[in-house]
This record gives structure tokens, sequence and C-alpha cells, in this order.
């Protein structure tokens, strides 16, 4: 029962995310042709929530569920891995129309052929699990 306050938000942002259409893949499209402004102006406000969340969580205004406060720390030697990951994340957002976040919402919003993208991308987290350790 705990957790069920995280379903709720969850369900919530998820209708957010579409009536927002973020989640159109012509939305996505538009974003990457450099020909609307609507996804640039809701991701510079993710960014913008999500710098003023990470301060408060820094300056201890904030805690996570345990009452600890979470530990954020940047590798000087992580920037190559952290610009390697965003370009797999882009490139993967630019071919299949969805991020992450957004496949459970088109696959319950009738959208079944993100059922491929959603067994790809758990695919690829299994693969870099196997990989990971390898990798530098």
């Amino acid at each position: 029962m705990r957790l069920f306050r995280f379903f709720l938000i969850g369900i919530l942002f998820g209708i957010v995310l579409f009536k927002s259409e973020v989640i159109s893949w012509y939305r996505i499209q538009e974003m990457f042709h450099f020909d609307a402004f609507h996804m640039y102006g809701i991701i510079g406000s993710a960014i913008a929530f999500g710098m003023l969340i990470v301060q408060l969580f820094k300056r201890s205004y904030l805690k996570n569920l345990d009452g600890e406060m979470p530990l954020f720390k940047i590798h000087p030697k992580g920037f190559l891995k952290y610009l390697g990951g965003g370009i797999f994340f882009g490139l993967g957002w630019a071919l299949t129309g969805a991020c992450p976040g957004p496949i459970y919402i088109l696959i319950g919003a009738g959208y079944s052929v993100f059922i491929i993208v959603l067994l790809s991308a758990i695919l690829g987290a299994f693969i870099y699990g196997l990989v990971s350790d390898y990798l530098p």
C-alpha cells in the first residue's frame, strides 16, 4: 500500500504525457527536424524542474523514502560515458519515436507495435548487463 501513491503518480504522469502529445511520433519527428519548439519547451521545463529538485536534495530540504539524503556524484572520467549513453539514447529515440517511459503509455494507448520496441529495450538492457563488466 505504501507504493500505491507512486502507481497513481505514474498514471497521472502518463495522462499528462499523452495529453501534451509528448508521446506523439509526429511531435518527436518535428523536434528532430527542428520544425517546432513544442518538445524543446517541454524538455527544457523538465530539465529546469530536475535541476530544482536536485538542488533541494543537495541542500537537504528533501529526503528519499528512507529519510536519507541521496548522493549525487559525477565522476570526471564519466563524461564520455554520459555522452556515449546520450548518443545511443537519442538514436534509439529517433529510430523508434519513443524514449523508454512513453513506451508503456503508447502500448496502453493501443499502439501494439510498440510491444516490439519494449521487447527490444528489454533485450538491450539484458545484453548490456552481460557485457557491462567488459566495457571501459
